[in-house]
């Protein structure tokens, strides 16, 4: 049995394990040790405390895939319901469908039982509000959703280290299952909306039993474009080693082009439980846990610098 997470799963990866240990399922760990980072109001990239869109809303995005099955359910742009990872969950077991996003996701959360909270806490608040003074005159600031043109001042609140904050867990039960799951608060100052990788299959998680799992976060928008998650699980299929898939999926990142180029990272296992983890920054890790350790240990990813890119466009061309 296998875990791994993000830097800021640390917090649900013990209890991830418990629930493989006790005899649940990849998903079930998967799920669990989210709801834990999603319920962490000192993690302001995630569920509840997270930074919000530019108009002051915290909007979640959160995904969960069936390796068994390559089923898979998501939510993005929810508001007000504190665990995505769980609503994405029950798209998966109750509807024909996979995605859902907005009023649609919100009622379906209250269909399901969720109770709704207000998710932007006071630090959350008070760091949009310092970071929008420092380029907002106090005019616009105050009348900001009636702005005729809202797109002009997502470029000049743009926060580049702000825009990379995403968990993510990938579990291997004692059945060999995979699961993976994303969970995400999303771009900070992101224009109302906005929908990253997070909840994306195929661009922010994959998993499927036969070859492997991965999962990403980074600059979304990056792995949308190449399909970062789903290019990992593929060049194992192609019979590429973990590594040398890795390193396939990076150099794939190296050939986009465009204005807005940052970092990137991924974790991901193959079928035989090998796990890794590239980066795009020097000293960049993540943390494992099989059931035969007492606790989970950090690994280092392997870092494929990547170029970057960030333009300012603020002509209404």
């Amino acid at each position: 049995m296998l875990l791994i997470t993000s830097q800021n799963g640390k917090v649900g990866i013990e209890a991830a394990m418990q629930v493989l240990k006790g005899g649940g399922s990849a998903m079930d760990a998967v799920e669990a040790g989210i709801r834990l980072v999603e319920a962490n109001p000192d993690d302001h990239s995630v569920g509840y405390g997270g930074y919000p869109n530019l108009l002051g809303e915290v909007e979640l995005d959160a995904a969960i895939m069936d390796g068994s099955d390559l089923t898979s359910g998501a939510v993005g742009a929810l508001k007000g319901y504190p665990y995505p990872i769980s609503v994405a969950r029950k798209v998966l077991e109750k509807l024909p469908h996979v995605f859902l996003v907005g009023e649609g996701a919100a009622r379906f959360a209250a269909e399901m039982g969720f109770e709704r909270r207000d998710l932007l806490t006071e630090p959350a608040r008070e760091t949009w509000e310092k970071r929008l003074r420092e380029d907002l005159p106090p005019d616009v600031l105050a009348h900001l959703a009636e702005q005729p043109d809202l797109w002009r001042y997502v470029e000049i609140a743009t926060d580049p280290e702000r825009a990379k904050g995403t968990t993510n867990f990938i579990a291997q039960d004692a059945r060999g299952n995979l699961a993976v799951g994303v969970s995400t608060s999303g771009w900070a100052w992101k224009y109302p909306g906005r929908i990253g990788d997070s909840p994306i299959v195929g661009a922010g998680l994959y998993a499927d039993n036969r070859y492997g799992a991965a999962a990403c976060t980074g600059t979304g928008e990056m792995a949308i474009r190449a399909a970062t998650a789903h290019s990992v699980v593929f060049y194992m299929k192609m019979g590429l080693s973990i590594t040398e898939a890795g390193q396939r999926a990076m150099a794939d990142l190296n050939d986009l082009g465009g204005r807005y180029l940052s970092g990137m990272n991924f974790i991901a296992v193959d079928r035989a439980g090998n796990h890794v983890g590239f980066s795009s920054r020097t000293d960049a890790t993540y943390l494992y846990f099989t059931d035969a350790m007492d606790a989970p240990a950090e690994a280092p990813r392997l870092c494929v610098p990547l170029r970057e890119c960030w333009e300012k466009n603020l002509s209404a061309d």
